[in-house]
């Protein structure tokens, strides 16, 4: 019966999207692994949007804080149109990525990203990766491979 009741309560209660108020107040949290990107889109702790996506195979191949920096690219290409001209926050699980405009020597993916990112007033800081579990979840959602049908 108590597992009735918590079953019911969740399906009752599911967290739902929630339409944007105002342009002030987001926050990015983003993620990824060697198989996906994962991030979401905050309003005042409300959820407006998820995102995610399988890697590309030469993604595959990339270090850890390109993945990193390419999940929060993906983020703000996708959710443009809320957060170009607005000040905003991305939270991260990669502690370097705090420092990446620091730094003196970007190979072409990584200038380029930048470039992307300096069209932004965001600020990015570090969570984390336990805590950030929503994008670290759908960062690690893969798909089902396509089943074959034989001959019958």
């Amino acid at each position: 019966m108590e597992a009735f009741q918590i079953l019911k309560d969740k399906l009752t209660h599911a967290p739902i999207l929630a339409l944007p108020e105002g342009v002030e107040d987001f926050v990015v949290y983003c993620d990824a692994s060697h198989t996906g990107s994962g991030c979401v889109l905050m309003q005042r702790n409300k959820v407006i949007a998820y995102a995610s996506r399988q890697l590309k195979k030469h993604e595959k191949n990339y270090a850890t804080h390109d993945l990193e920096l390419g999940a929060i690219v993906f983020a703000l290409k996708l959710w443009r149109h809320y957060l170009y001209g607005v000040h905003f926050t991305v939270y991260t699980d990669h502690k370097s990525l705090k420092y990446i405009f620091g730094q003196k020597e970007l190979n072409m993916r990584q200038r380029r990203w930048m470039e992307t990112l300096n069209g932004y007033d965001c600020e990015i800081l570090y969570q984390e990766g336990k805590t950030n579990v929503v994008a670290d979840a759908l960062s690690r959602n893969e798909a089902e491979k396509p089943r074959r049908v034989g001959r019958m």
